[in-house]
């Protein structure tokens, strides 16, 4: 195994436990892959915690995506798939159960194809539009169905009643998004009814030529 491979395993566990630590996710919920040098993949294996994922134990996919080590994977692995083959500069998928974002999930008002409201400059710059799909089986083949039916033009997806699926260059940059997607969620719940100021067109496209934002 290649020096960059184990650091690699280390990372995806840190960054797993910090968000477990913090209520991003719980109990077993939740799962995360990333490319490895070689073209293949490491992801999270099934029915584990965030909490306490061990680096020996990821499920190692090859460039073929046949399963060569490691424990059986995430029954979600049709959402990570169909987020790297639809999406070329995707280099890991995070998918967590954050309590805001499923709670935003369930209101009957809100935009399928603009989920979360533009409130703040991150959430745009870090994640785009993110699209609301809805209620699917966990493991459900069909939510893959989904994401490629968005033909790579969404990072990030909210599945309803689920949880967001966010897809990013390399580890870090798809946990700091799908962080990014959980707090505006929670910005978004707390001004509820009290009628926010969000960032008008004119802001938004600023942004968007600023910092060559693709929106989808």
């Amino acid at each position: 195994m290649s020096r960059s491979e184990n650091a690699l395993r280390e990372q995806i566990c840190t960054l797993s436990k910090s968000m477990f630590d913090r209520g991003l996710t719980g109990g077993s919920t939740g799962n995360i892959s990333a490319r490895t040098e070689d073209g293949g993949l490491l992801v999270s294996p099934t029915g584990t915690s965030f909490g306490r994922l061990d680096p020996a134990r990821l499920s190692r996919f090859d460039a073929a995506g046949n399963h060569v080590g490691g424990d059986a994977p995430t029954k979600e692995m049709p959402l990570h798939s169909a987020f790297y083959e639809t999406r070329s500069t995707a280099g890991a998928v995070v998918h967590l159960h954050c309590c805001h974002s499923v709670a935003l999930s369930m209101l009957p008002d809100v935009n399928e194809d603009d989920f979360l409201p533009p409130l703040t400059p991150y959430a745009i710059m870090k994640l785009g539009r993110v699209k609301l799909l809805p209620f699917f089986v966990p493991g459900d083949p069909a939510m893959g169905d989904a994401v490629r039916g968005l033909a790579g033009k969404r990072s990030a997806v909210m599945l309803a009643h689920h949880g967001p699926v966010v897809a990013g260059k390399d580890v870090e940059s798809a946990c700091n998004a799908i962080e990014e997607l959980e707090e505006t969620a929670k910005l978004a719940l707390l001004l509820r009814g009290c009628n926010p100021v969000t960032l008008n067109a004119a802001q938004i496209d600023k942004l968007v030529r600023t910092f060559d934002i693709d929106l989808g």
